[in-house]
């Protein structure tokens, strides 16, 4: 599977990339928003790993420029759980939430894989 991760914050980007590639997925990293969009449209992933707040565009402005994404799973992330939750996520067009910082990064991965069951 094709992975997207898309977060300004190093340690975020990297532990994830380093778990998705241990379960045999393709990774693109980006570091913020702009750089984010650029990638999607380059190339559209199966999934998606979107923070919140980043500089340049934002996640869900990134949703909004990419608009309806029929092949695309998305999941927000973001350390600021007080205004985002679940139901905010799906309003924005994500498929989940998850706040950070991850409590098992694995056991995320493998909720990211059951999207796709």
């Amino acid at each position: 599977m094709k992975v997207l991760v898309v977060d300004d914050e190093v340690l975020v980007r990297r532990s994830l990339s380093r778990a998705l590639k241990a379960n045999g997925h393709e990774v693109i990293e980006a570091a913020d928003g702009n750089e984010g969009l650029k990638a999607w449209k380059a190339t559209p992933p199966d999934l998606v790993f979107l923070d919140v707040l980043m500089p340049g565009l934002t996640g869900p402005e990134v949703l909004k420029e990419v608009g309806p994404h029929p092949t695309s799973k998305v999941i927000l992330m973001s350390a600021f759980a007080g205004d985002h939750n679940m139901e905010t996520a799906q309003q924005m067009g994500a498929d989940l939430f998850v706040p950070k910082p991850f409590e098992d990064i694995f056991a995320i991965i493998s909720m990211a894989e059951g999207l796709f069951r």
